[in-house]
């Protein structure tokens, strides 16, 4: 209501400082003249209510319009498929829409794509400029454009959730309210297009991930890894449903990243325990999401499941591949350094976490990244 408000005053102020010149103080009149707005509206919305309750009998013998199940109703998700016209490139949708739709700051988003914030920065930049000079209209899709978008539309959903996820930087780990969101988006796609297997699939990955909130941090918001988070504290009910969708996901014979990704979560979800977890099966998911998506993160998190079933050892080995494309990722430095501290390599798995603590982790990974750093100094000087 606010924004709504806000931009009605400036189409006001368009109309009336053409007429009687420019306020002394322009932003004062602006706020002003929105809150009067607002105010108006609240008024109206009350009048209308007394109203409706006054004559609720009358209403009710009213038929019930049935709503187009064609029709794109939610904002947001609207907002996202206008986001993934075709004129612009893959990368520049994902930016714009991470940038307008999630509400993603410049740094946040290049730290997603591995880039620096001024490269980032001149992309949404054209991507905005190509916008408003293209002579195609960037309105809401119709049906069979929404069903060409999907898959786009469905990545933006995935990012926005792992950004909430994993913060990229900041005094928080997690933004639960964009995890949320994402859900939320999640499965008015799936109620979009019910027979979509990926799209089920990409619900039940994000259900299934989003279980384990209440166990990532103890009491003091310190980091839990995985491996020692208190399972009885996981949402049973994000679970069981994320399982179930999952099963649906897989009756549809598709198989494509986010079946894998959610298959991974699934096996995470049904472990008892953290020795009972079938890191071989992982392993195996992992592998075959890299043929489908041979990225070097990808290919970072089937390495860190190769160190579950063939060692740290092979894993460094391993790791070397990726040394040039993930050096800017703070994960990379951050696995690579438990690997090496595995191996009682300290003051090579010292370096490896000052560098991770260079590359701007959350306040909560910084935390454990110091630990780490303590633990190898204490090591190396025999303390």
């Amino acid at each position: 209501m606010a924004e709504d408000a806000f931009s009605d005053a400036c189409v006001k102020a368009l109309v009336r400082w053409s007429e009687q010149g420019v306020p002394r103080d322009p932003l004062a009149w602006l706020l002003t003249v929105a809150r009067n707005t607002g105010l108006d509206k609240l008024r109206q919305t009350k009048r209308r209510r007394g109203i409706l309750e006054q004559h609720e009998a009358d209403f009710t013998t009213v038929e019930a319009v049935v709503p187009d199940p064609d029709e794109l109703r939610d904002d947001v998700l609207r907002l996202l498929f206008i986001c993934c016209h075709p004129a612009l490139d893959r990368q520049d949708q994902i930016a714009i829409a991470l940038k307008i739709v999630a509400g993603l700051t410049v740094e946040e988003i290049a730290r997603g794509f591995l880039v620096k914030p001024k490269a980032m920065e001149q992309r949404i930049t054209r991507a905005k400029k190509k916008i408003a000079n293209n002579p195609v209209a960037f309105e809401t899709p119709t049906p069979r454009e929404r069903g060409q978008r999907l898959g786009d539309v469905s990545l933006m959903i995935y990012l926005m959730f792992n950004e909430g996820w994993s913060t990229s930087g900041g005094s928080q780990q997690m933004r639960l309210t964009l995890c949320e969101e994402a859900i939320r988006l999640a499965r008015l796609v799936v109620a979009l297009f019910p027979g979509m297997g990926e799209q089920v699939a990409l619900l039940s990955l994000l259900l299934l991930q989003h279980a384990r909130r209440g166990a990532r941090s103890d009491a003091d918001g310190n980091l839990v890894a995985l491996e020692e988070q208190d399972r009885e504290l996981w949402d049973s009910a994000n679970i069981a449903e994320g399982l179930s969708l999952l099963q649906k996901a897989q009756r549809t014979n598709h198989h494509g990243a986010y079946l894998i990704q959610a298959a991974i979560a699934g096996i995470h979800a049904r472990a008892p325990s953290a020795e009972a977890t079938d890191w071989v099966g992982i392993e195996a998911h992992y592998a075959s999401l890299y043929v489908l998506q041979p990225t070097p993160v990808v290919r970072l998190n089937h390495i860190a499941a190769q160190a579950k079933t063939r060692g740290p050892e092979f894993a460094l080995q391993e790791l070397q591949e990726l040394a040039e494309d993930l050096d800017r990722y703070r994960w990379y430095h951050a696995m690579r350094g438990g690997l090496l501290q595995q191996t009682a390599e300290h003051d090579q798995a010292l370096a490896a976490f000052e560098m991770a603590l260079a590359l701007g982790p959350t306040e909560p990974e910084r935390a454990v990244l110091n630990e780490k750093i303590t633990l190898c100094r204490k090591k190396l000087t025999g303390l």
